[in-house]
């Protein structure tokens, strides 16, 4: 199927009422407002295309955008790619999820998320900050450098106050997901989390807060769960 055809099959299944609730999370026109279930759906069909993927992402409809995400052949992703991604993803949704997603399953989600967190755009850098939170999740420890993660940690523990919005969100996520995911460094994650204090985010119109992240690690050593990876970071 092209990306045309595709756009054809969402635009009749665009709900307002959850395109509502997605333009309080910072998305915008041209959007359809098609649920995450129905894009699964479709997701099913199509499986992974690396080209459509890429054409469904440049024609700017945020479904489509995110659907890209979906089937994206992560591993085919260019760092020429994901740059172009990253600097069309205007809003949490496509930099935190597509964005982040498909990176942390390519070659370069290490250099890339390395490079985004440092950049002066907001949402390039809270793709960064997410990148390398799904990275956490999916990759072994042996694969991760353990002591650079250690030295990230300090870095959000010196920095997140001051940061911008956006990425501030997924500092906080960062210091949540190496404690929770990366076991030998849960406690100094605990630590690093009890110094920072409570996070003020603002989550605009929307019911999100913002985790107190020694709580939310905590609940998770209750659960058992401290270490256990995800197969793949895109849900």
């Amino acid at each position: 199927m092209t990306a045309k055809e595709i756009l054809a099959e969402l635009k009749p299944l665009g709900n307002a009422g959850y395109k509502r609730v997605i333009f309080n999370h910072g998305v915008r026109e041209p959007c359809y407002g098609v649920k995450i279930s129905d894009l699964q759906k479709i997701r099913k069909r199509l499986k992974t295309d690396y080209q459509l993927a890429l054409d469904l992402y440049d024609t700017g409809v945020y479904d489509a955008m995110y659907l890209a995400g979906l089937i994206a052949d992560d591993a085919r992703m260019t760092k020429k790619d994901l740059e172009r991604w990253v600097a069309k993803a205007y809003c949490k949704p496509l930099c935190s999820s597509t964005v982040a997603w498909v990176a942390a399953g390519s070659p370069h989600g290490w250099d890339v998320a390395r490079e985004w967190i440092d950049s002066k755009a907001p949402f390039t850098a809270a793709a960064g900050w997410a990148t390398l939170n799904s990275l956490v999740s999916i990759k072994d420890d042996s694969e991760l450098d353990l002591a650079e993660l250690k030295r990230l940690l300090q870095r959000v523990q010196k920095t997140i106050h001051q940061a911008p919005n956006a990425p501030r969100a997924f500092m906080n996520w960062f210091v949540i997901s190496v404690g929770t995911y990366v076991s030998s460094l849960t406690e100094t994650a605990i630590q690093i989390g009890e110094k920072i204090g409570p996070v003020m985010v603002d989550m605009g119109d929307t019911e999100c807060q913002v985790p107190y992240a020694p709580d939310y690690i905590g609940k998770v050593e209750k659960r058992g769960s401290i270490g256990k990876k995800r197969k793949t970071a895109k849900c």
